[in-house]
């Protein structure tokens, strides 16, 4: 476990009058990234110009190397330590190379120190070349690996990152999200992240905080909260398509035997029958077969149901299925071609009990 490098404590935040963010509490370790995901307007950009003390909370604080950020001159001091990225890159009417300076420049930092600097940052985003090119003629993916040289070039502890890849085409952002991991590996500089993009949080992020309505409603690794969401609402924005209301039916030492409406499969769970659950199945780890299923298969599950629905998302085929309640599978295009699957089709789904995510039920 790394240092702790940046701690929050009983934050609340107002916006025109309304309670925006309320957090009793965050801690970020020396070198981690962590990744805010949440719907739109959830909070996650308020939360980052907290942290970057360009909104002040009406309560609580924010510690820095376990010293409390609270004055002006402790302001002061804590923004020569962090640097932010926003969606929009902000750059400044002149050169590549003058707008990767600006951040030194403003510093204090003198022309010979903060050339090789500059020098070093356009060489690690790949921007060496545009050096001397006006800022006006860079194109979308130029100019955000401008604004991302700037803000390493000062060297901070900390990074904030506001959606920075949401306005870039898919290739530009693939290619600046590797290099932006690289760096944050190579200089083992912290990074808060704000993203709707969940294929953006589970690149870069060792841990992730999913926001809602200016709460933290779950945080971990990106293992824990994607196959272990806390309730519905993480489930289903985490890309859950399968979430089913039920009750215990059995419990057959570690295994339970959960009913949806009549119909039954099993869940690893140590509940007592009658308790009311909500399970969770992701789309990736259903099995689809023609019938008779593979007498091979592992799987402890294994569920006849009619397709009703396929979408092409892409890269795969989404399969809605009708097994006495809904069931949603993800294929590739060479399975969907070589089971010659089309709507209507009857099929065996199957799945483990240990991909069966459960929650208990609240009152």
């Amino acid at each position: 476990m790394n240092p702790v490098i940046l701690e929050l404590r009983n934050i609340q935040i107002k916006r025109g009058g309304m309670l925006v963010i309320d957090l009793p509490a965050l801690s970020i370790e020396t070198g981690e990234f962590l990744s805010l995901i949440g719907p739109n307007g959830t909070g996650k950009s308020t939360l980052l110009l907290a942290l970057s003390c360009l909104l002040k909370p009406v309560r609580g604080s924010l510690l820095f190397h376990g010293r409390e950020v609270r004055d002006n001159q402790a302001v002061i001091d804590y923004r020569r330590h962090i640097a932010m990225v926003f969606q929009e890159p902000l750059l400044f009417d002149t050169t590549v190379f003058d707008n990767v300076a600006s951040g030194l420049k403003i510093r204090g930092i003198s022309k010979k120190e903060r050339t090789p600097l500059v020098e070093e940052y356009l060489e690690r985003f790949g921007i060496s070349h545009l050096a001397q090119r006006s800022a006006r003629k860079l194109s979308g993916g130029e100019a955000q690996r401008t604004s991302l040289a700037r803000a390493f070039a000062t060297k901070p502890e900390v990074i904030f990152l506001d959606e920075p890849f949401s306005s870039l085409d898919p290739p530009t952002r693939e290619g600046l999200i590797n290099d932006l991991d690289l760096i944050l590996k190579e200089t083992r500089t912290t990074a808060l992240m704000a993203t709707h993009d969940q294929s953006e949080a589970l690149r870069l992020s060792e841990r992730i905080a999913v926001m809602k309505e200016g709460k933290i409603i779950q945080i971990g690794t990106p293992t824990q909260v994607m196959n272990h969401p806390a309730d519905e609402f993480v489930a289903s924005f985490v890309g859950v398509e399968t979430i089913l209301s039920g009750t215990v039916k059995e419990n057959r030492e570690g295994i339970i035997v959960v009913d949806i409406g009549g119909h039954t499969f099993e869940a690893l769970g140590e509940l007592r029958p009658g308790t009311g659950v909500t399970c969770c199945i992701r789309p990736e780890h259903i099995t689809l077969a023609r019938f008779p299923a593979d007498s091979g298969s592992s799987a402890r599950n294994a569920l006849t149901g009619k397709i009703e629905n396929i979408q092409p998302m892409g890269l795969f085929y989404k399969i809605q299925l009708d097994c006495g309640f809904y069931l949603v599978a993800y294929i590739t295009r060479t399975s969907l071609e070589e089971l010659s699957l089309k709507t209507g089709d009857q099929v065996i789904a199957t799945f483990k009990a240990t991909a069966v995510h459960v929650i208990r039920a609240t009152a």
